[in-house]
């Protein structure tokens, strides 16, 4: 491949014929969740009604649970909203989805993901001419990434906003714009406060890289650091204080009376965990043991007091906070030690997959925040590349059950095998392998697995068992990609702990 015609097509991926045209595809699309009247109804809530409400307000059951950030950012679209079609913005219990509706607020994802083009534009600059085909490919590989297709532009949800703040705050990193990446971060951690996966990272190496300077500590970059994100804070937060809202909005950004699995298992160690006390069960029924039969029906829906084990110990949240923590200071003792931008990507990446395998009601879309900030290492080394292949077949699959309509299983699997057929010829072509010798023979059957198990849960499943069962495809799929998933980071937590990046 001396002309290497991918980079060419990917370039500028925003306007190629092929993304305009697979983003207009969707425009008509029936295929939507209930993400879709959260956030008409947010911004119904934020046009509507005064400031010193929108924490309050709970005619629907999608109360505003964002930081307020995301809430002014609600509050635009519902200005324009308005004005296309004054219904859309009346706060009521019921959904409403008029043709203009859907049309109005599918643009808005659209548009809102160019602030992440443009992330990614800068980054195409950060590179020399030696690394140029890397960074393209990598960019493109973000920007065209069939988790956001699903999460974003089906599900709906407005993550390629979100995560184009986060690869803006990155690329000020890499140009060493310190304070800037800091403020930019504090920014997104109030548009969206899943990003405290990702908040350990930023705290050691903004402390180690820009308050010491020449291995001396500088009070004076300590203070600006802290009065810029303090600031962002009060900004953000104080009006809501001010009126009183100050309780409510932390009991709508944490709601801590969850159960410990959200209703779809995320791919995590508690997956795993759940998966063998329900095969214990049958072990129990076997060779008739006791045990707690209220567990057999729980743990597939994630509300207040579900979370049930038959067999195996109780899990409290405090022993998620536990696990989580220790796992995180394990990484952070490296990049504190050694505060390079590469040390810092891997940090922020381990961090985010100590939050996602160990925390607690985690949601399956947050293998989004482990698979984007690890696509920036793709191209480092035929080892992150090897754990970028399965960590995105295993988390891509593992959204799958989002789209749970069996109309929609084209749709995901051709927007999934477009992309590997885009991506890891150039990924590959970067660092001068072959795809066929990437993964071990191990690897390339765990790969095979996930179409094996895709099968069954897709078309198996009904043929054999109707409907019956139907939690059965969901722990499959959880617990295989669970498989897969630990197995990249138990590899990615080595070679952190062990390689000096």
């Amino acid at each position: 491949m001396s002309s290497y015609t991918i980079l060419v097509s990917v370039r500028n991926p925003l306007y190629t014929p092929q993304y305009s045209s697979l983003v207009f595809a969707f425009f008509p699309c029936k295929s939507r969740s209930t993400d879709f009247e959260v956030h008409r109804n947010w911004l119904a809530i934020t046009h509507s009604l005064p400031l010193s409400q929108w924490y309050l307000e709970a005619t629907s059951a999608w109360t505003l649970d964002y930081p307020p950030f995301f809430a002014w950012f609600e509050k635009g679209l519902g200005g324009i909203g308005h004005f296309l079609d004054p219904d859309m913005t009346i706060i009521s219990a019921d959904g409403y989805s008029s043709a203009t509706t859907v049309i109005y607020q599918r643009a808005t994802v659209v548009l809102s993901e160019l602030v992440l083009y443009w992330g990614l534009l800068r980054y195409l600059k950060t590179g020399t001419t030696t690394t140029s085909s890397s960074l393209v490919v990598v960019a493109a590989s973000i920007f065209l990434h069939p988790g956001l297709w699903i999460v974003d532009h089906i599900h709906f949800q407005y993550n390629g906003l979100l995560y184009g703040i986060l690869v803006h705050s990155i690329v000020d990193a890499k140009q060493h714009r310190l304070l800037r990446s800091g403020i930019l971060f504090a920014i997104l951690l109030n548009f969206k406060h899943i990003y405290l996966y990702l908040a350990p990272a930023y705290f050691v190496y903004l402390l180690q890289a820009y308050c010491f300077d020449a291995g001396t500590f500088s009070v004076r970059r300590f203070l600006q650091l802290g009065a810029s994100v303090v600031a962002v804070f009060v900004v953000s937060l104080g009006p809501f204080v001010w009126t009183g809202q100050g309780p409510a909005l932390v009991a709508r950004l944490f709601p801590f009376t969850r159960g410990l699995c959200h209703a779809y298992w995320a791919p995590n160690l508690w997956a795993l965990y759940a998966g063998l006390d329900r095969c214990l069960i049958l072990v129990a029924k076997k060779c008739h043991w006791d045990f707690d039969t209220t567990a057999i029906g729980s743990m597939t829906r994630g509300y207040v007091g579900d979370t049930v084990f038959a067999i195996l110990p109780t899990v409290e949240a405090i022993h998620t906070l536990l696990l989580t923590v220790a796992v995180q200071l394990a990484v952070l003792q490296v990049l504190w030690r050694k505060p390079t931008f590469n040390v810092f990507l891997s940090s922020l990446t381990l961090c985010g997959f100590a939050s996602y395998l160990f925390g607690w009601h985690v949601h399956e879309k947050a293998i989004m925040l482990v698979l984007i900030p690890y696509s920036f290492m793709a191209a480092k080394s035929i080892f992150h590349l090897r754990m970028f292949v399965i960590l995105s077949s295993a988390g891509i699959m593992s959204l799958y059950p989002l789209l749970f309509h069996i109309q929609e299983t084209p749709l995901k699997l051709s927007i999934t095998i477009l992309w590997y057929l885009s991506i890891l010829p150039g990924l590959c072509y970067c660092l001068q392998t072959k795809l066929r010798h990437l993964l071990t023979q191990v690897e390339t059957i765990y790969v095979m697995g996930l179409i094996a198990v895709q099968c069954y849960t897709s078309i198996v499943h009904t043929l054999i068992f109707g409907d019956r069962y139907e939690f059965l495809p969901l722990m499959m799929t959880s617990v295989y990609c669970a498989l897969g998933i630990m197995y990249g980071w138990l590899l990615l937590m080595h070679n952190h702990l062990t390689t000096q990046q």
